[in-house]
């Protein structure tokens, strides 16, 4: 088994004061500060007032910073909106779009996420894009479908030069959250695959080297099943990142077990 670069990445949604956000910052950092990062990329979304202190208080070269989401239009009349222009004078490198609950609780459109897209890619961000099927989608058997959707529009008129650029989180809307369900790691895997499939439908067979991380309930226990599989890039992981000590550990098992799986 070839060994890949690992990617490992947390949003802390609507957590965390200001404080709270540079402390965690700082100790993950230090933390993590001696594994190579040529073996993993490390990336944390913070809320939006804590990101110009996180900014100033984290090497950019050990956790990467980023938005959690962002409008498409470089200034205008979106009253409560941040755009890129705001967020890029911050020296951000990666903006999120198009999680589940900006799908679903705030009702956007995978055209609105395409128009995100195409804009964080204009003004140098990475794009992480967010897909996955809702329970209602899994039960009537469209998963596929959904996601190849999502993903299509999502990347419309994205070009192939902008791949190094371009991240995909796969989160089943039923396995998020409080009550979420973790998927088990052979539907993530057969899901990875999918979209592996249609990245290199969009992009050419180089639309398969953009990292697919797989983010839904990712906890210790299941973190070794997951990061082992081959279509699976790293991890997007919840509440069980959310102290800095616990994200450490499990990165370093998750490393571990990659390893041990790739010696074989």
């Amino acid at each position: 088994m070839k060994t890949k670069k690992l990617y490992f990445g947390t949003n802390l949604k609507m957590y965390k004061t200001i404080r709270m956000t540079v402390d965690y910052l700082q100790q993950l950092e230090e933390l993590t500060r001696d594994i190579s990062r040529d073996e993993i990329e490390l990336f944390v979304l913070p809320s939006y007032t804590s990101l110009e202190s996180a900014v100033k208080s984290t090497d950019n070269h050990v956790v990467r910073l980023g938005a959690q989401n962002m409008n498409w239009e470089d200034e205008g009349q979106f009253t409560g909106d941040i755009s890129p222009v705001m967020l890029k004078e911050l020296n951000l490198d990666l903006v999120m779009i198009g999680h589940s609950e900006r799908r679903h609780v705030f009702r956007e459109t995978d055209t609105e996420e395409n128009q995100k897209v195409k804009a964080a890619l204009k003004h140098g961000f990475t794009a992480l894009l967010c897909v996955g099927e809702t329970a209602e989608d899994k039960a009537y058997g469209v998963s596929a479908e959904v996601l190849r959707t999502q993903l299509k529009i999502g990347f419309s008129g994205v070009e192939r030069e902008k791949i190094p650029s371009l991240r995909v989180a796969y989160e089943p809307v039923w396995s998020i959250g409080v009550n979420g369900t973790p998927a088990t790691a052979d539907y993530a895997e057969k899901m990875h695959k999918e979209i592996k499939s249609v990245l290199a439908e969009i992009f050419g067979e180089d639309g398969r080297t953009i990292p697919v991380l797989y983010g839904g309930s990712v906890n210790p226990g299941n973190t070794c099943q997951l990061i082992t599989r081959k279509y699976v890039d790293g991890l997007y992981v919840g509440r069980a990142a959310w102290e800095a000590s616990a994200f450490d550990r499990l990165i370093r098992e998750s490393m571990e077990a990659y390893k041990n799986q790739a010696s074989k």
